[in-house]
């Protein structure tokens, strides 16, 4: 028999839906131990909807048959059964040819794409897990040093500190975890991308009665000069999931990344808009806008000594592909299948090598290509711009 591999013990660092996702793919290797150290009080995801691939689909069931089991319990897929497999339904939403349909963009089955109210499928995340035994609550982390040849130490805002064999950094964009691998180099700093996103939820019913069943229930794009706006049902069709995205003209954003109560700055950049997109903005009470951030994709690496980085600590990106969510999923799946097979804590640096040689290329390919495919979706794309036909043809080749 191979002798028995030694014990280790992870933290890691962060809650959200990637952490937690890591510790349920290494629940049933009981010679890895885990700790996840949150900084707020109690569990709890901000924004609304998620988007989900078929990738990321495929990385939650490989993850835990079980918890794709309990996914499925809280997805919303498209409202119609003949739109079981539609992407997206893009459209005109301002100007001579508003209402006017670009195209349908199809997915070669029904089940490639879903969608989640974030807070619910953290819901089924933390229920999967020994919370009370596994987690430690209020403790931000403000920095990650490790001494060579010593285990891995975090310190926390409230002055104590803990010890680790390796450290997984899920703390997302602003990420404390994130200097330790990467650096001070400012040019690996969070950056604005020049486009911003107003967010909300609207009752299904009054969005059926406002833009009609075909429209509310099933997914939708409208494009206009300068930004667009897609819906989405979540919350088992009960809710219409708004995201208007508006390009910033090469301004600084000023202040805090999220604003809350933005109705009036979100009509006047859609002003003159179409019909579906003003019902849409009329029928939002009381929208949140989110400055669109992301790391630039240049890291040569997510891993430095024993301390790793997952989802957005590792590689932050906007959201054109839906793919920031699945992104982490898949992160956490390659983690959860490399680190087992470490025969002890003197292994661990070849895991992260490894993840390192297949995360860094495909995430850093995924943050430039959602940054081009915002710039054409906001009808401002190299070579595309407002030409319809060009426009077909790039949301179909994407």
């Amino acid at each position: 028999m191979p002798p028995a591999k030694k014990p280790f013990h992870i933290a890691i660092c962060g809650g959200g839906l990637g952490g937690l996702a890591l510790a349920i793919g290494l629940l049933p290797h009981p010679h890895i131990t885990f700790t996840i150290y949150e900084s707020a009080s109690a569990f709890g995801e901000i924004g609304a909807g998620v988007g989900f691939g078929a990738n990321s689909h495929k990385a939650i069931q490989l993850l835990s048959p079980a918890l794709w089991d309990r996914y499925r319990t809280r997805a919303t897929f498209n409202g119609w059964e003949s739109k079981s497999r539609t992407w997206f339904d893009f459209q005109v939403g301002a100007g001579p040819e508003e209402g006017k349909r670009i195209m349908e963009v199809l997915m070669d089955s029904a089940e490639t794409q879903s969608t989640c109210h974030r807070a619910h499928f953290l819901e089924e995340l933390v229920g999967f897990l020994p919370i009370d035994k596994v987690a430690v609550m209020s403790k931000r982390v403000v920095s990650i040093e490790q001494p060579e040849g010593e285990k891995v130490r975090i310190v926390f805002a409230d002055g104590t500190d803990a010890r680790a064999d390796a450290v997984v950094g899920s703390d997302g964009i602003r990420s404390a975890c994130r200097p330790f691998v990467v650096g001070d180099d400012p040019a690996l700093q969070p950056r604005f991308t020049n486009a911003y996103a107003y967010r909300g939820l609207i009752p299904m019913d009054l969005a059926v009665a406002e833009l009609g069943e075909e429209k509310a229930r099933n997914r939708q794009m409208y494009l206009g000069p300068n930004g667009h706006i897609l819906t989405f049902p979540v919350a088992k069709g009960n809710m219409l999931n708004i995201v208007a995205f508006h390009g910033a003209d090469d301004k600084p954003w000023e202040g805090p990344w999220v604003k809350q109560d933005q109705k009036e700055a979100m009509e006047r950049d859609f002003e003159g808009w179409g019909k579906n997109p003003r019902g849409i903005m009329k029928l939002l009470k009381s929208p949140d806008v989110w400055a669109l951030y992301e790391h630039p994709p240049d890291a040569p690496s997510y891993h430095n000594q024993n301390v790793a980085l997952l989802g957005d600590a590792a590689h932050a990106s906007t959201p054109h592909f839906g793919a920031g969510a699945g992104m982490a999923f898949e992160d956490a799946l390659v983690l959860s299948r490399l680190l087992p097979l470490c025969d002890g804590p003197a292994d661990i640096q070849r895991a992260f090598k490894a993840y390192d040689a297949v995360r860094v290329p495909r995430t850093q390919a995924v943050t430039r290509e959602s940054r081009k495919q915002g710039l054409v979706l906001d009808m401002r794309g190299e070579g595309v711009g407002e030409d319809l036909e060009k426009l077909a043809a790039s949301l179909n080749k994407n």
